[in-house]
């Protein structure tokens, strides 16, 4: 679901560079994606922990998984 509507949002902008329409409506755009992006990411951490993570805590790994999950998260703070 959210991939296709990704990869439609993605098409869109393309076109409008090649339409070359008004850079605002192509900023705005951008911003819609970048929004998506965001609320896939977050769908995608919050699954990690609820199964990996939680799985890894269980076997005894959990420290292991919870520092590969925190160097994650410090690259998206870049």
């Amino acid at each position: 679901l959210y991939r296709k509507r990704i990869e439609g949002q993605i098409r869109g902008i393309q076109k409008m560079v090649e339409d070359d329409r008004y850079c605002m409506e192509i900023l705005v755009q951008i911003s819609a994606v970048q929004s998506a992006l965001k609320s896939v990411d977050f769908s995608i951490t919050e699954r990690h922990i609820q199964h990996c993570v939680s799985d890894a805590i269980q076997k005894g790994e959990g420290q292991e998984t919870i520092d590969e999950l925190m160097r994650v998260l410090k690259q998206f703070g870049k």
